[in-house]
């Protein structure tokens, strides 16, 4: 089975409680391929969480899951990571950061990563 484009999930936590800990499961469980960035060095499922501005390669979506405040030092990274799209699940949505993503050619949408898998329109 050919795995699924990467999905760089940001604001990845290992608590079971965060949304971004079900996503990474949830895509996971779908086939899908994933990179995670957190506040803390972590594991989910046997992938890594890690920290700062690693350089990923082949970056296809990349999910927020910190709220507008905390994006900005995200901004240049993700647009020079030239993902296909960006998606800002519930409580991330940034007119700023969405308006910037579309100036640099890159997809930005407000959707829950969760709802998508769940009716299969990942």
């Amino acid at each position: 089975m050919q795995k699924k484009p990467i999905t760089l999930i940001i604001g990845a936590s290992e608590n079971p409680e965060r949304y971004s800990f079900k996503a990474a499961n949830n895509l996971l469980a779908k086939g899908n391929s994933i990179k995670m960035l957190g506040k803390a060095i972590g594991n989910i499922n046997g992938n890594k969480i890690e920290i700062g501005f690693p350089k990923f390669k082949n970056i296809h979506t990349v999910t927020l899951y910190l709220s507008p405040a905390n994006q900005s030092p995200y901004y240049q990274y993700i647009i020079d990571l030239k993902p296909k799209r960006v998606l800002f699940n519930p409580g991330t949505e940034n007119t700023e950061f969405f308006k910037l993503l579309t100036e640099n050619n890159i997809y930005a949408e407000e959707a829950c990563t969760l709802v998508l898998l769940s009716i299969n329109a990942y």
